[in-house]
């Protein structure tokens, strides 16, 4: 009988060491230590530490409820608030530390991995597309003007949630986002 494959005990290490440190500071050895495997067993699943990066990735996005986004019988805009509520209240309560793994992987790697960097993309246009589309249905429903452009503010929305994390991080406090849903909420998308 062979050996049960490891890889998903290494792409559940390599996620959380991604988050909590960084992908610099992230060594394969500590992937592997922390999956309880030989360093070998990482190659055996992965071919490079970029390679499990972009599984981490698409674990992040599994974690973001991107389905609250779709929830029938909720007002859109209540929709994306609710999105935003539920990413604010992880960011609080793991003390400002993790940040967003796409935003943390974009401004740390991007320039460095094409790999990476193709990920993030794909990553932000897919949830820029998700936020384009909770708006379309605000304006159809009446609830958002229909002057606004809703590509482009999807993008600041999602711009802005970004740069509210490196700035609640940086300041170790809710401020950034309390400014990020006045601003959001009570001002862009009234």
């Amino acid at each position: 009988m062979g050996r049960a494959s490891k890889r998903e005990e290494i792409a559940q290490a390599a996620f959380q060491q991604f988050h909590a440190r960084g992908f610099n500071a992230t060594g394969i050895n500590d992937i592997t230590k922390v999956a309880g495997v030989p360093k070998g067993s990482f190659y055996n699943h992965f071919s490079s530490k970029e390679e499990s990066a972009v599984e981490a990735l698409s674990r992040y996005a599994a974690t973001l409820r991107f389905e609250v986004l779709t929830t029938p019988g909720r007002p859109p805009l209540e929709r994306l608030r609710a999105h935003f509520e539920f990413l604010s209240r992880d960011t609080v309560e793991h003390g400002f530390v993790r940040g967003c793994l796409a935003g943390n992987f974009g401004a740390e790697v991007a320039d460095h991995s094409e790999e990476i960097r193709s990920a993030v993309k794909r990553g932000f246009d897919r949830w820029a597309s998700q936020i384009r589309q909770v708006l379309i249905e605000a304006q159809e429903a009446g609830d958002l003007d229909s002057s606004l452009d809703v590509a482009a503010t999807a993008l600041f929305v999602l711009s802005a949630w970004e740069g509210t994390l490196i700035a609640a991080r940086a300041d170790k406090s809710a401020a950034p986002v309390d400014a990020f849903f006045r601003t959001v909420f009570d001002i862009v998308l009234r």
